[in-house]
């Protein structure tokens, strides 16, 4: 009996395997971590809503009372986000005095201009209804929260005027479709941002709804991922800020492919090397616009020419002349996440060269920069001879530039609106915008490959070593910097 194992050494062994167990259970293994697939986000599953849903809604504010019987907290949790108030933080930049907003409810671009004054037409791709009553008045109101934009099925829902509700929507067909968000939903806007199918980003447009693997690895395919597993959503806070409408970006509030790709990603240590400097996008899009061409230029100069037929990728008389590409094939910069100058309104024009509306912050002494893909869009856009700065015009809407082809009565028509003074006299000036390429990923068999940069005997690489800080191509420089 004295040989007997003590009872207190039994339960300290015990409390020792429960702790240990778990412990070793829940951690990652090789196998674990290298499936990206095992990273997404778990989604509830979908209620049907065709029987839930009652009533008569005249009104798409009525939808919206409807939806808020059940979901409490649903519009104030959208209203704390940029979908609804179009507008960043207030940043702090080296060239203004005060903290400044960026966004489309207040700033400028090189593609529809700006949304100020033109709320008529900006707001069908706002999840928010009542822009008629102004900004203040719309922003105020729960009731104005657009529940239908996002959850109803696109078929059965449109947006007319002022962000309402168009005509023909039968409202309680639309309410009563209401689903988990698809990329048919996200796409409406999305997609076709800037003007039209394909116009603003590159990599994003109307081909993207049912894609094939070979168009888009995650999107296409046995994947078929839908928007949100890529831009988690929490309490309607979307994971991923554009860098159009930011100056810096939370890292924390930001898509990054390291979301689900863990661990070692690459097995061959050569291509595993470059990811201290080259971003996942840029050997894995090696083009943006493979179905569906993307516009590059815009000339709002030559709207208004009378005599002239419209064609969509040429001429519009409302718009100005343009150029689209197809199978574009991105311009490479060091990036690191953030702006390093955006372009905002009242800001003076460069009068030596273009202007940039935004640029993208890095360089090769950037630690936490890397070399990443970008579509580049140029456009002669408006701007005060006198004052020095570019023009926010009104567009749309009664004796806007669409209706009466008058720029001096558009700008005239915008300045109780932007507070910013037009002198009278206006010329068009050169702009550029950069748009970070980050969808349309390919597989690794159809990735990048070596001679893709590095260039070979007789055929140069497309990356500009120059332009990116080395002396020369580095496999053969050593990657060693310009002096």
């Amino acid at each position: 009996m004295k040989n007997r194992f003590p009872r207190w050494a039994f339960g300290l062994l015990a409390i020792g395997l429960l702790i240990l167990v778990p412990y070793i259970y829940l951690q990652p293994t090789k196998t674990q971590s290298r499936d990206a697939a095992a990273q997404l986000p778990v989604k509830g599953a979908h209620v049907d809503h065709r029987d839930i849903v009652k009533g008569v809604f005249k009104t798409g504010q009525d939808v919206t009372r409807a939806c808020l019987e059940c979901h409490k907290d649903a519009a104030a949790e959208l209203m704390k986000t940029t979908h609804w108030t179009w507008e960043s933080k207030a940043f702090k930049v080296p060239w203004r005095k005060e903290p400044i907003t960026i966004g489309k409810i207040n700033q400028i671009n090189n593609f529809c201009i700006g949304a100020q004054g033109n709320e008529n037409k900006c707001m069908t791709c706002h999840a928010g209804y009542g822009w008629e009553a102004g900004k203040a008045a719309q922003q105020s109101k729960a009731e104005n929260v657009d529940c239908l934009a996002c959850h109803a099925d696109p078929s059965s829902y449109g947006k007319g005027l002022f962000g309402n509700p168009a005509p023909s929507v039968d409202l309680l067909a639309a309410a009563r479709s209401v689903r988990a968000t698809t990329r048919e939903n996200c796409g409406k806007c999305h997609f076709d941002g800037g003007g039209g199918n394909g116009v603003k980003h590159g990599d994003l447009d109307e081909s993207l709804y049912f894609p094939g693997r070979n168009l888009d690895v995650h999107m296409g395919g046995k994947h078929n991922l839908q928007c949100s597993d890529c831009h988690v959503t929490r309490k309607h806070q979307i994971l991923g800020r554009t860098m159009a409408d930011n100056y810096t970006v939370d890292p924390a509030e930001q898509v990054s492919c390291e979301q689900c790709h863990k661990a070692k990603i690459h097995k061959d240590e050569r291509i595993a090397s470059h990811l201290k400097s080259v971003a996942c996008q840029t050997c894995h899009i090696p083009a943006i616009a493979r179905e569906e061409p993307t516009k590059v230029t815009w000339d709002w100069s030559k709207a208004g020419q009378k005599g002239r037929e419209d064609d969509h990728y040429t001429y519009l008389k409302i718009k100005g002349e343009f150029s689209y590409e197809s199978n574009y094939a991105p311009t490479y910069l060091w990036f690191n996440g953030n702006n390093e100058y955006r372009y905002l309104l009242g800001d003076p024009i460069n009068r030596k060269g273009p202007t940039y509306i935004n640029k993208p912050a890095g360089a090769i002494t950037d630690p936490k920069a890397k070399i990443f893909p970008f579509k580049v869009h140029v456009a002669k856009q408006p701007f005060d001879k006198v004052n020095g700065y570019l023009l926010q015009p009104v567009t749309a809407g009664k004796n806007g530039f669409w209706t009466n082809f008058d720029w001096n009565q558009a700008f005239e028509l915008a300045v109780p609106i932007t507070g910013l003074a037009y002198s009278g006299q206006y010329d068009f000036a050169e702009t550029t915008m950069y748009w970070a390429s980050t969808h349309m990923v390919q597989a690794a068999d159809a990735a990048l490959q070596c001679d893709a940069c590095h260039s070979a005997v007789g055929k140069p690489g497309r990356m500009d070593w120059a332009a990116l800080g080395y002396a020369g191509d580095p496999i053969k420089w050593g990657g060693r910097k310009l002096p």
